[in-house]
């Protein structure tokens, strides 16, 4: 078996058994595609149903050197992955990664902003524009809904029932769920579907997109992540800030306001409550503020 067939075929199995997104897969292959390339440039003749532990030793240790330890467990956890299937398929007896640990990783709590700098954020753009309509209702609609930024810019104007009070949003795994949008929100979405989008020119098979570029086609990632960076750039926010960080903060505002953290990953898709857990971490100067009210010995 080549490495090229034995990527094919585990890119098949990601999509079709697992059901994971497309970004996902390129994200899980990338470091196969690294080690494939250790090999050549050392001409190594190893076949995925070949190479040993002590090879694979010798790459995740050289390429660590290179990288920060959240890379490198990364990098380990998909080359697990990979070895794993190729286990599960009979090709393979062991899994060559069993005994390389990845680096003990602390906590990352999530960047986040506060609601002043939000509102300072979406006020800072250029509505003289007609993109700036556009921007505004993304912003609202990446903080009001909470939403990842491909559910964001895949967004579909049949997914809109506003007359129910929520938008059907699909998620990682081609995985579906309602999300409650407010008012406000919808108004900022009306607003340029009837200023600016309805009197766009829309290309062939975008007509029920929501979100268009100049050209009439859906946005990229990377230019809801330049919108960003450049109006945090423009009101001077010393913060590194993405599109996460706007979905960051709706949990953690939630969170702060009293919301259930159930209903908390529900919105944001989680499949296990643990990953919502993490905004548990994030603030915790209202914990004083229950343990006075509810503790008896206060």
């Amino acid at each position: 078996m080549t490495w090229k067939q034995a990527v094919k075929d585990y890119q098949h199995y990601l999509k079709i058994e697992r059901g994971l997104a497309n970004n996902t897969i390129v994200n899980y292959c990338l470091d196969i595609e690294k080690l494939v390339a250790y090999i050549e440039n050392r001409e190594l003749h190893l076949s995925p149903i070949t190479i040993t532990e002590d090879y694979i030793k010798e790459f995740v240790y050289t390429t660590a050197k290179e990288v920060n330890p959240r890379s490198q467990a990364r990098m380990i956890s998909g080359l697990k992955s990979f070895f794993s299937y190729l286990v599960f398929e009979d090709y393979r007896k062991t899994n060559p990664l069993d005994l390389i640990e990845a680096p003990k990783l602390g906590r990352q709590l999530p960047d986040t902003l506060s609601e002043t700098e939000i509102d300072t954020l979406i006020q800072a753009i250029d509505l003289s524009k007609p993109q700036g309509e556009r921007n505004r209702a993304m912003l609202e609609t990446l903080y009001g809904c909470g939403l990842r930024v491909t559910e964001l810019i895949e967004l579909k104007l049949s997914d809109l029932f506003f007359d129910e009070g929520f938008i059907k949003v699909t998620g990682k795994g081609n995985k579906q769920r309602f999300v409650p949008i407010s008012g406000q929100t919808v108004k900022f979405i009306e607003l340029y579907r009837t200023t600016i989008r309805n009197h766009q020119i829309v290309q062939k098979g975008f007509e029920d997109t929501l979100f268009l570029n100049r050209r009439g086609k859906q946005l990229t990632r990377a230019m809801v992540f330049t919108i960003i960076k450049r109006l945090a750039e423009k009101m001077e926010l010393n913060k590194s800030i993405s599109p996460h960080t706007f979905r960051h903060s709706f949990a953690t505002h939630l969170l702060q306001n009293g919301a259930d953290l159930r209903a908390i990953q529900q919105m944001l898709g989680h499949e296990s409550i643990t990953t919502t857990e993490v905004y548990m971490h994030v603030d915790r100067s209202h914990l004083k503020e229950v343990m006075e009210q509810f503790h008896p010995r206060k």
